[in-house]
């Protein structure tokens, strides 16, 4: 088989997904499907899609036995491994609906989303997931049976822990009969405005997005993924699981956040799908070891990355010719090759999703010889809309729509997606469906959008602007993402609604804190009595970020929060997204000091 070789399995509009599991593992059975850390052995493990399907045919079997009937519900709170896949394929193949759970959500919120969606079966990891979820127990009496995946005490009648669970013959049938347009899987959103909302996607939609994807870049049977977003995250789910089941490619799963350092170096993935929260990660990183740096090996630094940059320019049609290209192997082996080698070495492609990339650190990967190309997509769509090529690649958009999805601009610019990878609707939530879903199946996005030299541009989202008191308007986002930039200002909420002037809430990296307070002469606690200079500090460094911006969205004053924003207080969605209401109630009293003296 040749390193570029494709092998996508045959999909019809009307396939399940369990039937395009079938048809992959008949195809390819002796192929590696999936790889994951053993503890024991120290060392990863492959499994096979004929290993693969045996164990989903075991799970099925005991699927089977809890007498689950097709259309009820089942829950996957489990970390990316071989048994979320397991369990997602066995229910797929029984005719069942599942329900992807974050991990590390807050309990009252598991609760909620299990009980609104009428869950019988949750399958987990272990001891420490069923002490999460005991205080909420009683409030799930519809839950009749919890799977642990590690051998659990059986203290409790409806907890089974995997071992005793599993039958031990697979049920080799043929999957149920399910049409395309069946109801697949229940996808709780973010909740960054209330309650969650449950998704509905049938088979066909994040099928025929796979396909929609497929038809957008290329992916061969050499690639191997790197696994490491929640598969809770419909990005993850898509494309870093249904699309490798279609393309037959190898997908590894990471062990941990803190661990995907040694994970990259080690399992050499040749592509990657990520929230932006990581590139900005690996970019404060580079630029805290850049402060420690010689003056040289920065400016050294800079103009590699700057003639790599300009480098992919001309390569894309942007840009001129430059005599400076013609250091870039010199460069690409004394700066680049240290950053791609932090990543494997071998990446080809790097997708970034989920929300917006910024794209000053879009230029720097992409000078430094990182392939990323940023996409658009939301969980109602399946997700994916639109993504940049290799060939054809902005930072600055959101890339071409894919093949078989049409996208308009409507009202105050608002961006709408019509096509088979758009939602069945809301579970139990007509009146919000028929909000973002018209009659003729065009879904109102809630960002807004312009369309250039076949690219899409997001240009504000409708629910998340600043309207200040003199009336101009303030994409806080964006300013968010710049003042983000600087590896101390760790998470930033700009406020101003119906206010004179621009304010920020601000969370310090307390370890970049200590060596700017010293260097500054300021006391090591920023809250204390240097509390009103810590303020200025930061403030000038808030003003060096946002300088671009108009004259009218400038900070002007600052409050340094006490804590990070986080899942488990609340002010985090399981996808890290502020939830903008929450903070600002808990910070009132901050609130109150960024505009004391008028009218806060």
């Amino acid at each position: 088989m040749s390193a570029r070789e494709k092998q996508y399995v045959p999909i019809g509009p009307d396939d399940s997904i369990a039937t395009a599991f079938s048809r992959r593992v008949a195809l390819s059975p002796d192929a590696v499907a999936y790889r994951e850390f053993d503890a024991a052995s120290q060392s990863w493990k492959a499994f096979t899609w004929a290993e693969t399907a045996r164990m989903v045919g075991r799970v099925r079997a005991g699927l089977a036995a809890e007498g689950l009937a097709p259309g009820e519900r089942v829950a996957i709170m489990l970390r990316n491994g071989k048994e979320w896949v397991w369990f997602d394929q066995a229910a797929f193949a029984h005719g069942l609906v599942t329900v992807p759970v974050y991990v590390d959500d807050r309990p009252d919120n598991i609760a909620y989303c299990l009980n609104d969606a009428g869950v019988k079966l949750l399958v987990l990891e272990g001891e420490e997931a069923l002490k999460r979820l005991a205080e909420v127990r009683a409030a799930m009496p519809g839950l009749a049976r919890i799977v642990a995946v590690k051998d659990v005490a059986g203290a409790d009648a409806a907890v089974r822990s995997l071992s005793g669970w599993l039958p031990a013959e697979p049920d080799a049938g043929a999957p149920a009969e399910v049409a395309g347009s069946a109801l697949a899987t229940i996808v709780y959103t973010s909740g960054t405005t209330g309650r969650p909302k449950g998704v509905m996607l049938s088979h066909r939609n994040m099928l025929q997005n796979v396909l929609s994807g497929l038809g957008g870049i290329d992916v061969f049977t050499s690639d191997v993924f790197l696994s490491f977003l929640p598969l809770s995250h419909m990005f993850e789910r898509t494309v870093g699981y249904y699309l490798t089941m279609v393309s037959g490619s190898e997908v590894a799963f990471a062990r941990s956040i803190p661990q995907l350092a040694e994970d990259f170096r080690t399992v050499r993935p040749t592509a990657i799908v990520s929230v932006p929260r990581i590139y900005e990660r690996l970019h404060a990183a580079i630029h805290a070891q850049l402060e420690e740096a010689s003056a040289g090996k920065r400016r050294l630094f800079e103009f590699a990355r700057r003639t790599g940059w300009d480098l992919f320019e001309w390569r894309q049609g942007r840009g001129a010719w430059k005599a400076s290209f013609l250091l870039w192997p010199l460069l690409r082996a004394l700066v680049a090759s240290k950053l791609l080698a932090r990543l494997g070495g071998r990446l080809r492609i790097a997708v970034s999703g989920g929300a917006a990339l910024n794209p000053q650190i879009a230029r720097t990967f992409i000078g430094l010889g990182l392939p990323i190309v940023q996409g658009y997509g939301l969980t109602e769509a399946s997700p994916v809309v639109s993504v940049n090529r290799l060939e054809k690649n902005d930072p600055a958009s959101i890339g071409a729509v894919l093949p078989g999805i049409e996208v308009a601009i409507g009202e105050n610019g608002a961006l709408l997606v019509r096509g088979p990878n758009v939602m069945m609707g809301y579970w139990n939530h007509p009146e919000a469906t028929a909000k973002v879903l018209s009659a003729d199946g065009w879904l109102d996005t809630g960002d807004q959008a312009r369309i250039q030299d076949g690219l899409l541009y997001i240009t504000g989202r409708l629910k998340e602007i600043i309207v200040m008191a003199n009336g101009e308007k303030v994409p806080p986002v964006d300013m968010e993402l710049a003042i983000q930039l600087d590896p101390l200002l760790e998470q930033a909420l700009v406020v101003g609604e119906g206010k004179p002037y621009l304010g920020a809430l601000v969370a310090l990296n307390m370890e970049e804190w200590c060596k700017v307070a010293e260097s500054a002469g300021l006391p090591a606690d920023p809250h204390g009595e240097a509390r009103e200079r810590a303020e200025k500090l930061v403030l000038s460094r808030i003003a060096k970020q946002v300088h671009a911006f108009p004259g009218y969205a400038q900070v002007r004053r600052v409050a340094l929060l006490p804590e990070k924003w986080t899942v488990d207080n609340g002010m985090l969605t399981p996808t890290l997204k502020p939830k903008r209401a929450k903070i600002l109630e808990r910070y009132r009293d901050q609130m109150a000091q960024i505009y004391r003296g008028h009218g806060a």
